[in-house]
């Protein structure tokens, strides 16, 4: 049995429902030193090459955002020694205090990638250089709001839920031209791309059909698509699929535990229940 984490990483559950630990597994273990942050980093780096080539990609078309979720600061420093400038979140608050603790780099930016509710956006305006989850005109309006107070800009990713599953944050795919009309009203918003999850499966090809429905949909949205609305970014795929994403379009992979290993943390904190999760109606 596997379950999909915030950011939709896989990870194995044990029927106990306590996920094993994946260093005990060997897949990725977890680094200690700037040289292990290099090695994992480069490894990653030849996996996304190769994706490249096999459809005959540049490599440069395809960004990395490393996920730095439940990470501690001294990793997140050793990671950034390593080269990682840019780092992907889940949780708005524990990114806020990331953001704080480390205000010394300053060239160390932030990218929230999970689920928002309206009440964290003065936090996310406030830090953030992108957010990849966006999926209602609440979110927008309150992001807009305090963006505008705080007189800064941000780009987004509009989420798109291509598997079909209730589970899953996102606009289902007939929801989006409509959604893209509506957020030129919101001008601190740079729209940058669509962004999405895939399915969680063994088969490889009901995955890529996720990919390939969001590749399919923004490619369709540029026909109609309001007049300055970027669509050039289409964030997709994690560690154990992100090839698969690079040969159907992806131009950024969110990749957590294949660069900072394993996550040795209870299920309540990456699966939370619905209460604590989803804003009420």
């Amino acid at each position: 049995m596997r379950k999909r984490s915030d950011d939709g990483e896989t990870r194995p559950v044990s029927p106990s429902g306590t996920p094993p630990r994946q260093d005990e597994l060997g897949r990725y273990p977890r680094p200690s030193s700037l040289e292990d942050f290099r090695r994992n980093l480069a490894a990653v780096q030849a996996r996304i090459d190769a994706a490249c080539r096999r459809v005959k990609r540049d490599p440069a078309s395809v960004r990395l955002l490393p996920v730095s979720k439940t990470v501690d600061e001294g990793q997140i420093r050793l990671s950034y020694a390593a080269g990682c400038r840019l780092l992907g979140e889940n949780k708005v608050q524990e990114a806020h205090r990331k953001w704080q603790a480390m205000a010394d780099l300053i060239d160390l930016r932030w990218s929230v990638i999970g689920h928002l509710q309206t009440n964290k956006a003065k936090l996310v305006a406030r830090f953030a250089a992108e957010f990849q989850a966006l999926d209602s005109l609440r979110v927008a309006e309150a992001l807009e709001r305090r963006l505008q107070i705080e007189g800064r800009s941000l780009d987004v990713f509009v989420q798109v839920n291509t598997s079909g599953e209730a589970s899953k944050y996102g606009l289902p795919p007939a929801d989006v031209p409509a959604f893209l009309q509506a957020l030129p009203s919101f001008p601190a918003l740079r729209v940058r791309g669509l962004m999405t999850l895939a399915l969680l499966s063994a088969e490889a090809e009901r995955v890529r059909q996720c990919f390939i429905r969001l590749r399919t949909l923004r490619d369709q949205l540029r026909q109609s698509a309001p007049v300055g609305t970027c669509l050039d970014e289409l964030s997709m795929g994690m560690s154990g699929d992100f090839e698969i994403a690079i040969e159907e379009g992806a131009t950024v992979v969110r990749v957590g535990q294949a660069i900072y290993g394993a996550r040795v943390l209870p299920n309540s904190h990456f699966w939370p229940s619905e209460t604590n999760t989803r804003e009420s109606p």
